[in-house]
């Protein structure tokens, strides 16, 4: 049947047609039946349209529809039907990419999730007395050992933490902060609408470039329940500039009988002046300096599964246990399970400094990426000619707020697709597995600190494919 200039829709096949079309292939492995019709009726209602519009050529005839059709639909209903969280290549340089997961997980830590929580498992239950125990036992004994804290639990992320320990310390009365502190992170996160949120009441001193010792303490009042200082870990505010001390604050809050609350956001339980990385706060540090409560992230310089640790002093963290929002915020045993392998890796630094994934891509020379950078050009120069392929110096980041403006020196592989930057991107995260680069100057760029190991061969294929797609 073709076209018909007085009934141009009547051409349009039945969803069943379609389906007995699929079926007749047998194209329809792995696919279940209700994404499969959901998809039919998709790419019916999508011709529906263009019919409607005068948008497909005259020779077309219901046969030929119908195959078309049938094409979108099977590719729709693959497309619901694969996983969402899938394997993904970062090709982007960014370290910690929020959109690809952040901390790649430390394989010792999957190797002992897979063993220990495939069936049932130890979480809140005492195995010398079999009775009910706190599920953060461990992640405690971990963080005392690797921080000399009083006591430690843990939430679902740092504003979780931020919301709890507010919402615990200083519901209903004032908390105090510099004005050069008052962060917006990431998701819209910002400083100001979580305290509000967590029921305390917000207290500016200072400047946002210079913020004394005597703004703090003219601001302490009867109503003051604590200081809170936060370590702007997504920028810097460089020049004419002044903050108080952590130790100073610690003494300030103190003499008044205040706790201090340091926020040192993406974390760190090593002093990464090691690296080559100028000083950032550690979590040891800031207890040893006083500070009462300690906020931080589990993943970014962790490098384990997104958490909030909260450590510090042990009535404190038992107040905040207390509080009904600790229920509303816990993390699951998958986390937990996690979060101590990547801890574990901590006991010795030079472990974790090879065996977790963040810290080893931190540590990479740029000669290191070279090789590797060549290596993967190579691979697609033989398969694609046609393609301008070049090597260019660039940088990496560390990302999710972490290390602001601290770039990586790296090696970059330029690509000069025929079809265009966009549309080479495109194909590129829409394989199998994802590959996920960065455009500039209409070139696609390929970064290879982030490729992790295995991951090369991969890569090459990937990209070859997507550049001999039509």
């Amino acid at each position: 049947m073709s076209l018909s200039q007085d009934n141009p829709l009547g051409i349009l096949p039945s969803v069943d047609a379609v389906l007995q079309h699929l079926t007749a292939r047998e194209r329809l492995d792995g696919i279940p039946h209700r994404l499969l019709t959901d998809a039919i009726r998709e790419a019916v209602q999508h011709y529906r349209r263009q019919l409607a519009a005068s948008a497909l050529p005259a020779m077309t005839d219901r046969d030929e529809l119908t195959r078309t059709i049938a094409k979108r639909a099977e590719r729709l209903a693959r497309e619901a039907a694969r996983p969402y969280y899938r394997k993904a290549i970062n090709a982007t340089g960014i370290i910690l990419h929020t959109g690809l997961g952040r901390a790649v997980l430390p394989p010792v830590a999957l190797q002992r999730l897979v063993q220990e929580l495939a069936g049932y498992s130890i979480l809140q239950i005492d195995p010398e007395d079999g009775k009910r125990s706190r599920r953060d036992v461990r992640i405690e004994w971990l963080i005392r050992k690797l921080t000399c804290a009083e006591a430690a639990t843990v939430v679902n992320n740092n504003a979780a933490a931020t919301m709890i320990v507010l919402n615990t310390i200083a519901h209903g009365r004032e908390v105090i902060v510099s004005r050069g502190q008052l962060v917006e992170i990431g998701g819209s996160f910002r400083l100001p609408e979580v305290m509000a949120l967590s029921g305390a009441k917000l207290v500016e001193v200072g400047t946002t470039n210079k913020t004394h010792a005597r703004d703090y303490e003219q601001a302490i009042t009867e109503n003051t329940a604590a200081i809170l200082r936060v370590h702007p870990s997504n920028y810097h505010i460089q020049g004419f500039t002044a903050e108080v001390p952590l130790e100073r604050l610690v003494e300030i809050a103190h003499a008044r009988g205040l706790p201090l609350i340091d926020d040192v956001g993406a974390g760190s339980l090593m002093d990464y002046r090691r690296l080559g990385w100028p000083e950032e706060p550690t979590l040891p540090d800031s207890i040893q300096a006083g500070a009462d409560l300690v906020l931080s992230s589990t993943d970014k310089l962790i490098g384990g599964p997104q958490g909030g640790l909260i450590l510090g002093k042990k009535d404190l963290i038992e107040r905040i246990r207390k509080n009904p929002l600790a229920r509303a915020l816990r993390v699951d045993k998958l986390t937990l399970s996690l979060l101590e392998s990547t801890l574990l890796q901590f006991l010795d630094e030079n472990v974790a400094l090879r065996e977790i994934p963040t810290l080893a891509l931190m540590r990479r020379t740029v000669a290191e990426v070279r090789e590797q950078a060549e290596r993967i050009a190579n691979g697609m120069r033989s398969a694609c000619p046609h393609v301008g392929i070049e090597i260019i110096d660039g940088f990496s980041q560390m990302g999710s707020g972490s290390l602001p403006g601290q770039d990586l020196p790296t090696v970059l592989v330029a690509l000069d697709p025929p079809a265009g930057a966009d549309e080479l991107a495109r194909r590129l995260r829409e394989s199998t597995p994802a590959v996920v680069a960065r455009i500039a100057k209409d070139r696609v760029l390929l970064d290879p600190r982030t490729v992790l190991p295995g991951e090369e061969p991969v890569l090459i294929d990937v990209v070859v494919n997507a550049l001999k797609q039509k």
